[in-house]
């Protein structure tokens, strides 16, 4: 067994090493969500268009998705410290270029392409290295603390980039990272690696098929929103009548079918795989990556959610919002560092059923207090549950996946649950999108029809121009376009009245979905352990 830094004995080093991997972890998380209030600030900045930025993010979750099996595998074979620390060189690299970007090419290069490369060198690697500095009973807190680290990122990055768009540029969110990873590597000097075996060669046939299969299946997730997820949407591309999100969701899972049969074949061959398929036969392991799966798609989909709620359904500036989101962030920072600390004993499976269900309760919660007339206040009681839900989760579920498999496997581990991680924050975000664009447009479309202050000429142009879905507007976007219109005054008061309710309903019926998927989640706990691991496996 490799020395390990936390059964290393000093607290001092162990809280470097936690600090260096929780700030992996921030840094990989906060890309994710820092942006997406300055979207059009950037591509004013870059010129190009709002939907050339949208691009590159979608780019970057797919270089991510590709790419983070492999990625796992690396770590296997040039150890993990080196891959965490080439990573962050790489993300480094790469956020020096966006900060600089003159246009959109270079901004792909250094966002999508470098930055996506090194997250899936280090976020595989964070799960190993907790593994290897951290004595098994210590783990649930370390893995606590490095995944509350990641959400927190993701609550309080609208806040930075509100920030740092408002009062400097967005281009220092990005020079701000460079900083960060220049004081990551500095704190890595003391993280112990696990001993590294044999270097068997790279299977490069498993790593074309993962990178393929799940490129396009999160790509299909990806573009679910702008070509309909069955039926096309009008002008969106199609193939038998049937959207092309379909197919390519299809085409993915065909090449990962056919990705876990060459991997089983290169095992029966005595050979190193990818990925060892026998793994997916471990019930604790696959009961651990469902739950990753679950809570990823209900935390993505409420990161959605309350933030549309809050700044256009309400109009609060990118800091209100960021403020109002931070109560999630005290809860789950709570649940994922207090529960390890107090209850050592507990049963995971326990804490995990409870976090689900506050989970459950939060996003209930919310559904039913969401109101045209309600505050932003509504959204405290309902985000706190949420956060205590994540929090709770958070504090199990990285020690559950990797005490399943030997230690030598925690490499490969952190890939497969970094990409199980990020399918269901695709899907959550998507899902989550499409289900409230239709409930607007339908509330939208039906309560125009109700209306007789409309004339049916507008109530039939209506219907024809939202065939595609209706825009979630704010009132200030819909009444300027009405008036750019010439509409007159009862007609642009029953369409901004008929909008806010349906923002309202559009809302309620995202928030109802992912309530559902919270509640499906229960029904594969039963794979979670009763017990927590106390001893490492050999």
């Amino acid at each position: 067994m490799a020395p390990r830094a936390g059964t290393a004995e000093s607290s001092g080093t162990a809280r470097i090493v936690l600090l260096a991997l929780a700030a992996g972890q921030f840094l990989m998380a906060l890309d994710s969500s820092v942006m997406n209030v300055s979207i059009a600030t950037v591509a004013e900045d870059v010129g190009t268009t709002v939907t050339g930025v949208q691009g590159a993010i979608t780019a970057y979750t797919l270089v991510m998705a590709m790419f983070m099996i492999p990625g796992g595998k690396v770590g296997a074979l040039i150890g993990r410290k080196r891959a965490f620390m080439i990573g962050c060189v790489i993300y480094g690299c790469g956020s020096f270029t966006t900060a600089l970007a003159p246009n959109l090419p270079v901004l792909l290069l250094g966002w999508s392409f470098l930055e996506g490369i090194g997250a899936a060198l280090i976020m595989p690697a964070i799960v190993a290295l907790v593994a290897s500095n951290f004595a098994t009973e210590r783990r649930p807190a370390a893995y606590g603390l490095v995944a509350a680290a990641g959400a927190v990122a993701i609550a309080v990055g609208p806040l930075i980039g509100g920030v740092a768009t408002t009062y400097f540029s967005w281009r220092w969110v990005f020079a701000g990272e460079v900083v960060m990873v220049f004081g990551i590597l500095v704190l890595a000097r003391r993280i112990a690696d696990a001993p590294i075996g044999e270097r068997p060669r790279i299977d490069l046939v498993g790593a074309v098929l993962s990178a393929l299969g799940l490129g396009l299946f999160v790509y299909g997730v990806l573009r679910s929103d702008e070509w309909g997820w069955f039926q096309p949407k009008p002008d969106a591309p199609s193939w038998l009548g049937v959207s092309l999100v379909v197919w390519l969701m299809l085409a993915g899972l065909l090449l990962v079918w056919l990705f876990l049969r060459w991997e089983a074949r290169v095992v029966e061959r005595r050979r190193e795989p990818l990925v060892d398929p026998g793994m997916l036969h471990n019930r604790q392991l696959t009961g651990g990556l469902t739950m990753f799966f679950f809570q990823y798609l209900v935390q993505m989909g409420v990161f959605f959610v309350v933030p549309l709620y809050l700044s256009v359904a309400l109009g609060l500036s990118a800091l209100a919002t960021g403020a109002r989101i931070l109560p999630l962030s005290l809860t789950l920072l709570a649940a994922a560092i207090l529960i390890p600390r107090f209850l050592p004993d507990v049963s995971p499976r326990r804490v995990v059923r409870l976090g689900t269900l506050a989970l459950l309760a939060g996003a209930v919660a919310l559904m039913a207090a969401l109101d045209a007339d309600a505050g932003a206040e509504i959204v405290t009681i309902p985000l706190l549950l949420i956060g205590l839900g994540m929090g709770a989760l958070a504090s199990q579920l990285g020690s559950v996946t990797v005490s399943a498999v030997p230690e030598a496997q925690s490499a490969e581990v952190g890939g497969v649950q970094n990409a199980v991680m990020n399918l269901g924050a695709s899907i959550g975000t998507a899902l989550a999108g499409s289900i409230m664009i239709a409930a607007l447009t339908t509330s939208f479309l039906t309560s125009v029809e109700q209306n007789p202050a409309i004339p049916a000429e507008v109530k039939s142009q209506a219907t024809v121009e939202l065939q595609s879905g209706a825009p979630f507007l704010s009132d200030a976007q819909l009444k300027s376009a009405l008036t750019e219109a010439g509409t007159n005054t009862d007609v642009t008061q029953a369409a901004l009245d008929a909008n806010a309710d349906a923002r309202i309903d559009g809302l309620r019926a995202a928030l109802a979905i992912l309530a559902f998927t919270a509640l499906l989640a229960m029904f594969f706990t039963s794979r979670i352990p009763k017990t927590q691991p106390r001893s490492t496996h050999p």
